[in-house]
């Protein structure tokens, strides 16, 4: 904890920018306006959350992207440091068990419940028991090692080179992926995929996958998911709600045209309609491939020119379907449904960049439990497909009508949803195409892929590298993707900001 009873007021307030509603511009806004600056944040779009956002249509609410709440404590940290308590403006469920995984020929419904979760595991993997006491025992000591290291700001190599990565090293199983790791735990390949599909998260192949990120099903399995009612969208009106207590000049439908400059250094923003509005400093929310190539003006970047930023690694993208339906299915929470061959799909997805025949795909159906998504006896069906990013020559509006069909056929023929076509009252499609539209790069749901040149200090930095004032927050820079590590970096880069200029705040992150 950093020295510190109370917060310090700046002296000659300072004037902060914040570009994008999104969690992790949400997330420094507020506390930056609890430590006393004066905050003015822009967004395009007339509401808050930008991916973790809701769509409302018709008395049914789906969330945008994010379902599963991981590492809820990071989020609890935040608010406290804002001064506030995070179940004063939202209500959470922990999911016992977390989700459904269902393969052709056996389910597993992993839980926090250790002696529930040997059970199942004896039952549908016999002996394999031990090598899930292993996995616990071995991924928190990797976990206790590497979160540090996600703390921190990569400002420079001497907190890049620190003695907490040194820590680290013997345990990022570097040279190794995910799938390779929980081989060390599993002989079963299914066993095996069960505990690494989180890549998804990432929007990663689990044979790319770094295998570090055995941390991914560890943390579920050591502190649980959650659903917020309402849908995880609540996190950011929530957020929104402690921004406007502390101040914040909330500026929705507000497009930023580009960053202002003066010389190297980020001196205001020029919004769409012209006008401009100067800062002290400026916090980056918006999706970092396209910030680089359109908000910064031509020519001024190197590290991220255009084809450099083009050129590094993306996420896949994901097809949504959200679904209106006049009935409740008797399903769980959360159901991923691996394709019958689940290598072969990972690779149409990621390597040969094609749309599989045989599908992964994932339904939320959190109606189970949350009866304000949709009007009674109704449910609001949430359901994403991993496809290949806009770099794949797929023409989505020839393939839309079809791509949907095979969808809804394999919900109808493996998730117990026969009847699923004469039930549905409204839809909603989003493409890679519409991820591309909402302004991000190639459709990449996940932002950057976490391939070892891409994390930590080769990932582009909280303290942006290029621009003098400016900080990124969001899941194209540092920890990464996924909303914990995206709360972590607005965190991050409002600690940057309040220790330069010399305010005093408590805060459970020690590493900036």
């Amino acid at each position: 904890m950093i020295s510190l009873n109370h917060i310090s007021k700046v002296s000659n307030i300072k004037k902060i920018n914040v570009v994008g509603a999104g969690p992790g511009g949400l997330t420094a806004a507020m506390l930056l306006a609890k430590r006393g600056f004066k905050v003015t944040l822009f967004e395009k779009e007339n509401k808050v959350g930008g991916r973790n956002s809701s769509i409302v249509k018709n008395g049914y609410k789906f969330d945008v992207g994010p379902t599963f709440l991981m590492m809820k404590f990071i989020l609890d940290e935040v608010f406290v440091e804002a001064g506030r308590k995070v179940e004063d403006y939202m209500e959470f469920k922990r999911l016992e068990p977390m989700y459904r995984l269902q393969f052709d020929d056996v389910c597993l419904e992993p839980t926090t419940v250790k002696e529930a979760m040997i059970q199942q595991l004896e039952e549908n993997f016999p002996g394999s028991s031990k090598g899930y006491e292993k996995f616990l025992k071995t991924e928190s000591v990797r976990f206790d090692r590497m979160y540090p290291c996600l703390q921190k700001d990569y400002s420079s190599y001497s907190k890049f080179l620190s003695l907490d990565l040194l820590k680290a090293l013997p345990k990022l199983s570097i040279g190794r992926s995910l799938i390779g790791v929980l081989g060390d735990y599993f002989d079963s390949e299914k066993l095996k995929l069960s505990f690494t599909f989180q890549a998804k998260y990432l929007g990663m192949s689990a044979w790319d996958c770094p295998g570090a990120f055995g941390i991914l099903p560890y943390v579920e399995h050591a502190f649980g998911v959650y659903h917020v009612t309402g849908g995880l969208s609540e996190i950011s009106e929530g957020m929104a709600k402690v921004c406007n207590e502390h101040g914040v000049e909330m500026r929705l439908g507000s497009s930023v045209k580009q960053l202002i400059l003066d010389g190297k250094n980020v001196t205001g923003v020029e919004l769409e309609d012209g006008e401009k509005v100067m800062a002290d400093e400026t916090v980056l929310n918006a999706d970092f491939g396209y910030a680089m190539k359109n908000l910064v003006p031509p020519g001024v970047l190197k590290k991220y020119s255009p084809e450099k930023v083009d050129s590094k690694e993306y996420s896949c993208s994901t097809f949504m379907l959200y679904l209106g339906v006049d009935k409740v299915y008797d399903l769980p929470h959360h159901t991923i449904y691996f394709a019958g061959d689940y290598k072969k799909n990972i690779d149409d997805v990621f390597t040969n960049k094609v749309l599989s025949d045989d599908l992964s795909f994932y339904v939320r159906n959190a109606s189970v439990n949350d009866p304000t998504l949709a009007p009674e006896g109704h449910s609001a069906l949430y359901v994403l497909v991993p496809v290949p990013n806009c770099t794949a020559n797929i023409n989505w509006q020839e393939n839309i009508d079809t791509f949907k069909e095979k969808v809804i056929n394999e919900m109808e023929e493996r998730a117990g949803m026969s009847d699923l076509r004469q039930h549905i009252k409204e839809e909603i499609v989003y493409t890679p195409k519409t991820w591309m539209d909402m302004n991000i790069q190639f459709g990449a749901t996940f932002n950057l892929a976490h391939s070892l040149k891409q994390m930590m200090h080769l990932r582009p930095r909280n303290k942006f590298e290029e621009l003098g004032n400016c900080y990124l927050v969001g899941g194209g820079t540092h920890p990464g993707s996924g909303l914990p590590t995206i709360y972590e970096s607005g965190r991050i880069a409002a600690n940057m900001i309040s220790k330069r200029h010399g305010v005093v705040f408590e805060s459970k992150n020690t590493q900036t």
